[in-house]
């Protein structure tokens, strides 16, 4: 659901490499004395895909604030993962622009940002801040002339604290590196996209706001439109937390890991849950399609592995699987919601097409869902695309209304007394996956988003820096500043998304490296740590024993076990979690997933005893 697929095997790519001997050239000459250069290369390559870095030099003799590169790449080949950067792609033209902590370099500096490719190609027409890469492009006596203003700057949602606002973009003859929001006359925020949120404003009260845009030189634009916003009551703070507990249970579950619905109930997990999303249904050809027949509505249970003691039957046209035990399990915890997930890491490429005809999409899930087989099992849907006009395993690029058309098609079609929900990015920073699709206006047709706060960082990045995976708050060091819990709610409420539709994430798994001597987070690594099912990642029933925890980091626990570094959530750290979501007026929480649980629910008991 939220493994980030092509960087894990990265460090054993890289060693391959180096083991060859290969060469991987620059692609772009060398940095030119007197303008802003980037030089682009080749750190891995094997054959189907590879890892690359840029690294973008600043030869002038002031700062930049921001920058911004640009280039094509050939047909068969696609950018599927970027860092310390924010990319977006029309077709095969890529554009990498700043992140919110690495825009300004100093004169005679440099900074870095890396990304993983699929197929056999490279960049041409490298642009940096609208100038050749090599320097060779940059205008003589420098540039002059300054950005259009902004247009259409509107209030995309309000709180009692923050403001969020949306502008079309400017234009300009070299390129717009950033915008600056004013509250009044003074700067309130300098963004990298068209969007931004203003935070510590005062409840009941009205604002004024406007946009200006500048380019790397520091020509800046004229005023936007201004526009006026009132924000909302206190209303003495948040509302009172919601007690949902969703689990997702997984198909694949049922083989190496053994894990099977029945478990569900012997485990205690049954009893503490409110919402089962099974996973994953295939998205293909623009429709809902089964994921694995076998293990949903086909293998054999005998009497001793089923739900209520009996076997299944083998008559023709009889229900059996996973999907005929959550009907018994249903019959025994009557209270359970079954939801059917569909989508993931592996799947969401589908929903690229399924965006095309929302409609039909709609009406194939629906259909599915009440199949005369297992009519009645489900009590909803849960759309996981990872992720809507942005990449994941795949890059999207259908627009930034596109989700909240789904969406719409959805809860249309299934009607107000079915269950809808949406597993959403937890990317808080500016110019990042949350920015790229229309999440506050798809919120209206789904009665929860469970919001991934996990998988933030992870041996995707195989010499580190170590840290938490899923932190609740920020902490000094930490390689990314908004990734993080507190950011992301804070942001997912600042567009207006009532925080009781948001349900905070919890990874039933820790994720680790090996090759690591320093117990603190920041330590370098070699590589991801070994674990059971895939390097880097190890359920908690394991890891707990494997490498107990002996520290604890922005609300998440961690250890260094020999040279192996590891970070989990453990039932301290989880009623801490669960404490935050209920100050924070969340639904509630969910978690991936139930096989990575003791045998006895020691992490759900935490969940449900820390909501209430």
């Amino acid at each position: 659901m939220a493994t980030p697929g092509p960087r894990r095997i990265l460090a054993i790519l890289s060693a391959l490499t180096a083991a060859a001997g290969l060469t991987l050239t620059a692609a772009h000459p060398s940095a030119a004395a007197g303008a802003v250069t980037a030089t682009c290369t080749k750190t891995s390559d094997w054959g189907t895909g590879f890892e690359g870095s840029c690294t973008i030099s600043n030869g002038t003799s002031a700062a930049i604030s921001s920058w911004r590169l640009e280039g094509d790449l050939p047909s068969g080949t696609a950018i599927t993962a970027a860092w310390n950067t924010t990319q977006t792609h029309s077709g095969n033209h890529y554009t990498f622009a700043n992140a919110s902590w690495n825009g300004t370099v100093a004169a005679g500096a440099s900074t870095s940002f890396g990304f993983d490719g699929s197929g056999t190609g490279w960049f041409s027409g490298c642009t940096v801040n609208g100038a050749a890469c090599d320097g060779s492009g940059n205008p003589p006596g420098g540039d002059t002339q300054a950005p259009t203003a902004p247009s259409g700057l509107k209030s995309t949602g309000k709180t009692d604290t923050t403001v969020s606002l949306s502008w079309t973009a400017s234009t300009d003859n070299v390129g717009v590196t950033g915008y600056d929001v004013y509250q009044g006359s003074a700067k309130a925020t300098s963004v990298t996209g068209t969007s931004a949120t203003v935070t510590g404003l005062t409840a009941k009260t009205a604002y004024s706001f406007s946009v200006k845009a500048r380019d790397a030189a520091g020509n800046v634009s004229g005023a936007s439109n201004a526009v006026s916003v009132t924000t909302n009551d206190s209303g003495g703070g948040n509302p009172p937390g919601g007690t949902k507990v969703m689990g997702y249970f997984t198909d694949w579950g049922i083989y190496q890991r053994n894990y099977h619905v029945r478990n569900i109930d012997t485990s205690g997990t049954a009893s503490k849950l409110t919402t089962i999303n099974y996973a994953f249904g295939n998205v293909t050809n623009g429709q809902c399609a089964v994921g694995d027949g076998y293990a949903d509505y086909d293998r054999f249970y005998g009497a001793g592995e089923s739900v209520d003691g009996t076997s299944d039957s083998w008559d023709n046209g009889a229900l059996r699987g996973s999907f005929h035990q959550l009907q018994e399990l249903k019959k025994k915890y009557p209270n359970i919601k079954v939801v059917w997930s569909f989508g993931g890491w592996t799947w969401s490429g589908g929903f690229t097409q399924a965006a095309q005809n929302p409609a039909a999409f709609a009406d194939s899930c629906y259909k599915l869902l009440n199949d005369p087989r297992w009519a009645g099992l489900f009590d909803g849907i849960d759309i996981d695309w990872e992720y809507p006009n942005a990449c994941g395993l795949s890059c999207d690029t259908s627009g930034f209304a596109s989700f909240r058309n789904l969406l719409s098609a959805v809860r249309s079609r299934f009607g107000s007394s079915q269950i809808v929900t949406a597993a959403i990015t937890a990317d808080a920073t500016s110019g990042g996956k949350m920015d790229a699709a229309d999440y506050a206006g798809a919120a209206q047709y789904v009665d929860w988003y469970n919001v991934m706060t996990y998988d933030y960082f992870g041996a995707w990045d195989a010499k580190g820096p170590t840290a938490p995976h899923s932190p609740l708050t920020t902490y000094d060091g930490i390689p990314i500043k908004e990734f993080n819990s507190t950011d992301t709610i804070a942001k997912l409420k600042g567009l207006g998304i009532p925080s009781g539709k948001l349900l905070l994430g919890i990874g039933f798994y820790g994720r680790g490296w090996t090759g690591v001597t320093q117990k603190a987070p920041g330590g370098t690594a070699t590589g991801p740590a070994a674990g059971t099912y895939e390097q880097g990642i190890e359920d908690y029933r394991v890891i707990k024993g494997k490498c107990p925890a002996t520290s604890v980091v922005a609300g998440t626990a961690y250890g260094l076990c020999g040279t192996e570094w590891w970070s989990y959530d453990t039932p301290s750290t989880i009623a801490g979690k669960m404490s935050y979501a209920k100050s924070q007026g969340l639904g509630g929480a969910f978690f991936w997933e139930m096989s990575g649980d003791t045998d006895n629910g020691e992490l759900v008991t935490a969940v449900r005893s820390g909501l209430g």
